[in-house]
């Protein structure tokens, strides 16, 4: 690639780059930077959401004190909900209670900070030791050629040799001094400061894949098989990173256990000897657990592994899943008997048989030539009815009960004995309110005469018309109305 393409890539990646939010950390109060580098130390890499809350509200009043510009009604509850929108502060939940960490870009931003503030230098003979023998073991390494690493390891044994001979004959060169090896203490310290970092971006990582997963098993309309693929490629690819090959060396360490063996001997016997008083307490705290952390950072992302192969458990449990193997599994076998089928050729002497509309023939005799003259032409529709504009707004339903057209009829039935039944009063309504509400009304008035207006051993029959003008016949008990109840 020419100059100008690699500006161009290297731009847009800045661009991308301005967008995180460890590039916004960077425009973040002084004071923000200080709260977090004290908070969160490596010894205490989380804070549990009460103790975080309480910390920054007696940072904010000495804040305030100090003349410091903020805003009056925020506690340090409300500026924590704030970073951790703004993805400087996680808040997962941890044992059960949810506590406050660094973000990945939030921790690699505040290591590149300390490389500003502090008053360390990173030339020294510790690191470049160092940096001498991770050169020599990657040019050893690498060498294709056999007799070449042969002379090598032949030429570590001499000078090991040497060198025990010289320790035998007290002619060996003194021990580290105390400032030397705090320097090279530091300079381990240093190296697993980065492994956090690329732990959390692995998590991160897996947490978008395991979301995404969910959101596929849940809303894709895609093959099953697809989507099992895209799943395992995204982890593939998720692996081959330099966080993921991280994290998979040091799975490698955590299930060696020889190698855990000598690192945990060498770690005692640092803090043994008389330069580890030199350090501070933090600095030999985060020594003496740094084989602990980083299998806490470790469990964290076998959690992630856990619930994702439970979700892939149930993924492929399913029964679209299973329908989806057995259907290529039939499409397999379909193009495997199309494959081994003989290839003759066609007889052209096969004519095919007529398919005339699918009509099933019974013999050719049935098969007629068409006539235009035999044609009958089929009769005319009857024409459509008519209907008036009051037809198209009428409601088919039957009507509802005329109370003052009842009265008349009860009245008029009940002039020579003051009181009627049902049947009677039915019979004096006019023709067009004899429908089943007006029975309905009669019975609702009827029904507070109680045992006396009532004869069970007796009936009577009400004939009435429905919607559609035909007539039912409704049987009742004798019922009677008294003229004062209408």
């Amino acid at each position: 690639m020419s100059f100008t393409e690699n500006a161009v890539a290297r731009w847009a990646e800045l661009q991308r780059l301005q967008a995180s939010p460890g590039w916004k950390l960077t425009n973040a109060n002084p004071w923000v930077l200080a709260l977090f580098r004290e908070a969160f130390t490596r010894t205490r890499p989380r804070i549990p959401l009460d103790e975080f809350h309480s910390l920054t509200d007696s940072f904010l009043q000495q804040l305030r004190l100090n003349g410091q510009s903020l805003r009056e009604d925020w506690t340090g509850k409300n500026y924590a909900d704030d970073w951790v929108a703004r993805r400087f502060l996680a808040r997962p939940r941890a044992d059960g209670r949810f506590v406050y960490e660094l973000t990945e870009p939030a921790v690699r931003f505040l290591s590149y900070l300390d490389g500003f503030t502090g008053d360390t230098t990173s030339l020294n003979s510790s690191r470049l030791n160092t940096l001498l023998s991770s050169v020599e073991t990657l040019a050893h390494e690498s060498n294709p050629d056999p007799e070449a690493r042969i002379a090598v390891l032949e030429e570590e044994i001499a000078r090991r040799e040497d060198l025990i001979r010289s320790l035998r004959a007290g002619d060996a060169p003194p021990p580290l001094d105390d400032d030397t090896a705090v320097e090279a203490a530091r300079d381990i310290l240093d190296l697993a400061a980065a492994l956090p970092a690329d732990f959390k971006r692995m998590r991160d990582g897996l947490e978008k894949m395991l979301h995404t997963l969910r959101q596929e098993m849940v809303e894709s309309q895609a093959s099953k098989g697809l989507t099992m693929g895209e799943i395992l490629e995204a982890d593939k690819r998720l692996r081959s990173t330099s966080e993921g090959r991280t994290y998979e060396g040091f799975t490698a360490f955590l299930n060696d256990a020889d190698q855990q063996g000598r690192f945990r001997h060498a770690i005692a016997q640092v803090l043994e000897r008389d330069f580890a008083d030199a350090m501070t307490p933090g600095d030999r705290q985060a020594l003496y657990r740094m084989i602990s952390d980083m299998r806490e950072q470790a469990a964290e992302i076998q959690r992630i592994y856990g619930r994702l192969s439970e979700s892939l458990h149930t993924y492929v449990q399913s029964d679209e899943y299973r329908e989806s193997v057995q259907l290529r599994k039939l499409i397999r076998a379909a193009e495997t008997a199309i494959h081994k089928a003989p290839r003759g050729r066609r007889r052209a002497a096969v004519v095919p048989a007529p398919k005339l509309y699918a009509s099933a023939f019974e013999s050719l005799s049935m098969v007629r030539s068409y006539d235009p003259a035999e044609h009958a032409a089929p009769r005319k529709l009857p024409e459509p009815p008519s209907f008036t504009e009051a037809d198209i707004h009428r409601a088919a339903r039957t009507p509802k009960a005329d109370r003052r057209v009842l009265r008349d009829a009860i009245t008029r039935a009940g002039s020579r004995r003051g009181r009627a039944t049902v049947a009677e009063i039915f019979a004096e309504l006019p023709a067009e309110h004899r429908h089943l509400n007006s029975i309905r009304a009669l019975l609702a008035s009827a029904a507070p005469t109680g045992d006396s207006g009532t004869t069970t051993a007796a009936s009577e029959s009400i004939p009435f018309l429905q919607i559609d003008g035909s007539s039912r016949t409704a049987v009742l008990p004798v019922l009677t109305v008294a003229e004062s109840q209408s």
